[in-house]
């Protein structure tokens, strides 16, 4: 059997997949003000007007690529939330998860949370965001279940949690703060979110 080379970007009509495995490679690479639709045709080796049957233009290109993030770190938190499991390692493993895909996919995650909030993000965009945030509610509903944590607005519960481990996503973004050094810290964030900094 003859195999094609690895590097040969686009084959058998997926041209939507290799559009955007070229589109997230440049904005790893050169970040978003990059992109450019016809470099990504050029860099795919189709016609300047092929991308135009998929994107109708680079914002579209961008929503979609901010679309398929949220629909990765949905699946990571997903694989790692256990119900089984008592309540401060059962979050622990889900702030793993989502800083685990932060460190991997820092311009992406970026990405993503500036068109969540655009105006033209499709409702697909909502849903996908709803997925990822279903898991912290999740858990957070459950706690609030079996009296483990405060009762109170869900929603800002799950607030205060997505804005800490956003938080820390950014420090390592900035550097402020290494990847390892987050991973390591994990378990004493979510100890320190549960529990709170007054004296025990």
């Amino acid at each position: 059997m003859v195999r094609m080379p690895e590097t040969r970007p686009y084959h058998h009509g997926d041209l939507r997949t290799a559009l955007l495995t070229a589109a997230e490679r440049t904005l790893r690479e050169k970040g978003a003000g990059s992109l450019s639709l016809r470099e990504l045709a050029r860099e795919v080796g189709v016609s300047h007007a092929a991308p135009g049957r998929h994107f109708k233009d680079k914002q579209a290109l961008l929503n979609a690529l901010a679309l398929t993030g949220f629909e990765r770190l949905a699946r990571a938190l997903a694989a790692a939330e256990d119900p089984a499991l008592p309540l401060e390692p059962r979050l622990t493993a889900l702030a793993r998860a989502y800083l685990g895909f932060a460190i991997d996919n820092t311009e992406l995650l970026e990405l993503m949370y500036a068109r969540k909030h655009d105006p033209d993000a499709s409702e697909q965009m909502a849903d996908a965001v709803e997925q990822t945030i279903g898991s912290l509610d999740r858990v957070l509903a459950d706690a609030q279940r079996r009296g483990e944590i405060i009762q109170g607005d869900p929603e800002q519960l799950n607030l205060v949690t997505g804005a800490t481990l956003h938080g820390v996503a950014g420090f390592i973004s900035a550097g402020w703060l290494t990847p390892e050094a987050a991973l390591a810290g994990a378990d004493g964030l979510v100890h320190l979110l549960l529990h709170g900094l007054k004296p025990r």
